[in-house]
C-alpha cells in the first residue's frame, strides 16, 4: 500500500484510536504516548500492511491493544509502574482478554437516559468493550476477535451476555418507554 494512502486511512481512525487510548490509561497524556507510539509503529510496518476485507481501524486497535499491555509489562518489571496505572490496569482485563474501548465520558450522551449510562458503565470490560465495539463503532465480530485476541466464539457469547445484562437491568425503563411489549 502506498504510503500516502496508508496516512491518510491511519488518520481517519485517530479519535478512535484515542478514545481507546484514554479507556486504557485514564490519563490524557498516557493517551497521548500510547496513540503516538501506535502510529509510529504502525508507520514502520506499514509496506508490509495488506487491506484483509477489515480496514486499517481493527489492525491499530491491535497495536494499541499490544503496546499498552507491553508498556504496563516492562513497567512491573521495572518496579516503575505508578500508582494511578496500577490502578487502571487492575481494573483492565489480562492481555488475553478484551480491554474496554471506550471512555464513556467522550460521547455525547445528553439525549441517553441516566440509567443506560450507568447501566453500560457498570457492566464488566469485557462485556462492555465488546458491546461498544459493535454497537458504537460497527465492527463485526471477527474484527473484535482479532483486536482483542480471543476466539470469535467468546467475542458473540460476551455479547449475548451484555446485552442479556442490559436487558435485565433496564427493564423498567423499557417499559416506561414503550418498549415491551406488555
Amino acid at each position: 500500500m502506498e504510503r500516502q494512502l496508508f496516512e491518510q486511512l491511519a488518520l481517519e481512525q485517530l479519535d478512535a484510536i484515542f478514545r481507546m487510548a484514554m479507556q486504557l490509561t485514564r490519563h490524557p497524556d498516557e493517551a497521548s504516548d500510547l496513540v503516538q507510539e501506535t502510529f509510529l509503529k504502525a508507520l514502520r510496518v506499514s509496506e508490509r500492511f495488506e487491506e484483509q476485507g477489515g480496514g486499517i481501524r481493527p489492525w491499530l486497535f491491535k497495536i494499541l491493544h499490544n503496546v499498552f499491555y507491553s508498556r504496563v509489562a516492562k513497567a512491573k518489571r521495572q518496579g516503575v509502574i505508578s500508582e494511578d496505572l496500577v490502578q487502571t490496569v487492575d481494573d483492565q482485563p489480562g492481555p488475553d482478554e478484551p480491554s474496554p474501548a471506550w471512555n464513556l465520558a467522550s460521547f455525547d450522551w445528553e439525549h441517553v437516559d441516566e440509567r443506560l449510562k450507568e447501566a453500560i458503565e457498570g457492566l464488566k470490560p469485557e462485556y462492555r468493550s465488546v458491546l461498544l465495539l459493535w454497537g458504537v463503532e460497527g465492527m463485526k465480530y471477527r474484527e473484535i476477535a482479532e483486536i482483542q485476541n480471543v476466539p470469535i466464539g467468546t467475542i458473540m457469547s460476551r455479547l449475548h451476555r451484555a446485552r442479556s445484562i442490559l436487558i435485565e437491568q433496564l427493564a423498567e425503563l423499557a417499559e416506561e418507554k414503550g418498549l415491551t411489549g406488555s
